[in-house]
């Protein structure tokens, strides 16, 4: 329904109206090219985070903790994803946007008939949606919605590859660690070997004593390959994090010895657990983003509601006319009214399968608040239990090495025998390898429950020890 206004207004009016028609509308195409160029004119882009600038890799370097984290952030494939799929959604938002905007369009054409009349027209039409009862509002709550959770996917994404990093780093250096000491101990069982193999020689002890030397060497040998192909293993998945082959290596920097200081930081986590996971459900991205999605598909049901209620809009428009040489004028001005009536039922099964997907993104948010328990309640306690561990294998390679030394001093002396040593050396390789298992479950951990609590950040990189334990030969 179009409501048109009387002209009662001079002749050369509409003439006027045509040429400032006109000029608006170069005006607005104008605009909205130089909006393309910089791509954003709404600012939808202003509340993401963008990724910090990438430096090229260079695989002859040595990296720190600090420097794995960051390139890993920095080069791999699935944060250039996440973003990109934040800044699609971004752009979405814009789409919904345009609609509180009005609309535009100018139409030239000209036509030649026989014999020589000729038809030549400019229009300019103008459209403006003023009230719809909530849809684009909706639309609107819906768009920006899900931008939220796309955001606080993306920030989930960066939490998980960024505990991936940190896990790949220190299972690199606990392989490194574990290669050490398997060598070490290779070496033992070589000089163990050589001094049997003198006592044989010189006639006091049996041949059973060199056999069983040479079985115990063999088998430190097996032991140092077998830990050789472990490293390099964890050597690729470690490139493979930072988004490089795997096949190129990464250099790991050498750092001090750990230290305890970290651990004090982390003792004032133990509180309740409780505590800890109110505190999670309040910064796990992956939760907000499901809050996110409730909200957006509220607002989608709403706009699946209001699709069925009338529009209202205002329409303008300026022609001006050519016929053979005679100029016409015309403008207009009026209110459009759309009333649905009826389409098939589809409105109704719209607003179903909105309500039905309210409730599935419900379902979805209480299950990532439970799990989100067992995720605080599962790292806490491996926590502590690696905590407890770090302590007892302390103690117990500090004994171990005691005891090498003394059955091999015994052994030497003629006072011990093979087995004894051979004993003592088992046990402390294997006192080795708990005690960089430990280090290694205790760093991660750590790491593992700041995931958890939503707040693994590059302040934890600060309070962690830089190296595994390491046995130089």
């Amino acid at each position: 329904m179009y409501a048109h206004l009387k002209r009662q207004v001079p002749v050369a009016l509409p003439r006027i109206v045509g040429n400032v028609a006109l000029a608006l509308c170069i005006l607005l195409a104008s605009t909205e090219s130089q909006a393309s160029d910089t791509s954003d004119p709404l600012l939808t882009e202003s509340r993401l985070t963008p990724l910090a600038p990438c430096t090229e890799t260079q695989n002859d370097r040595t990296f720190d903790l600090i420097d794995i984290v960051n390139t890993a952030l920095c080069n791999n494939p699935q944060t250039r994803e996440v973003w990109a799929n934040s800044r699609a959604q971004a752009a979405q938002v814009g789409v919904i946007s345009g609609g509180y905007l009005p609309g535009v369009s100018v139409s030239v054409s000209e036509n030649q008939s026989t014999p020589g009349n000729k038809l030549s027209s400019l229009g300019l039409n103008f459209s403006y949606l003023l009230y719809d009862f909530g849809a684009r509002a909706a639309n609107l709550e819906n768009a920006r919605q899900l931008l939220i959770s796309v955001s606080a996917t993306q920030n989930n994404t960066v939490q998980t590859l960024f505990l991936a990093a940190v896990q790949a780093y220190y299972q690199t250096r606990s392989t490194l660690a574990a290669f050490d000491a398997s060598v070490v101990s290779e070496q033992a069982a070589q000089e163990s070997l050589k001094v049997a193999a003198a006592r044989y020689q010189s006639g006091s002890t049996t041949p059973a004593d060199k056999l069983t030397a040479q079985t115990a060497y063999s088998q430190a040998t097996l032991n140092r390959i077998t830990a050789h192909g472990a490293m390099k293993i964890a050597q690729g998945s470690l490139a493979n994090i930072l988004g490089i082959d795997a096949n190129l290596g990464v250099k790991l920097a050498s750092g001090s010895t750990p230290v305890d200081n970290g651990q004090d930081k982390f003792d004032a986590i133990e509180q309740s657990i409780v505590t800890l996971i109110e505190t999670a459900r309040l910064n796990r991205p992956d939760l907000l983003a499901a809050q996110a999605a409730v909200k957006a598909a509220q607002a989608a049901a709403d706009a699946a509601r209001a699709a069925g209620m009338p529009t209202l809009s205002m329409t303008a428009a300026a022609n001006q006319n050519n016929n053979a040489g005679v100029n016409t004028h015309g403008s207009s001005l009026g209110l459009a009214v759309s009333v649905p009536l009826f389409s098939g039922f589809t409105p109704t099964y719209r607003i179903r399968a909105a309500d039905a997907q309210v409730e599935s993104k419900k379902a979805q948010m209480d299950r990532i608040r439970l799990q989100i328990a067992l995720d605080v309640w599962n790292a806490y306690q491996n926590l502590a239990t690696a905590s407890q561990n770090r302590r007892s294998t302390s103690d117990l390679l500090s004994s171990a090495e005691q005891s090498e030394r003394v059955a091999s001093g015994r052994y030497r002396a003629g006072a011990g025998t093979m087995l004894d040593l051979l004993n003592a050396q088992t046990i402390l390789a294997s006192a080795r390898q708990q005690r960089i298992q430990a280090d290694l479950n205790w760093n991660i951990s750590r790491a593992t429950l700041a995931q958890a609590m939503g707040s693994l950040d590059a302040q934890l990189l600060t309070s962690l020890p830089d190296v595994t334990t390491s046995f130089k030969p």
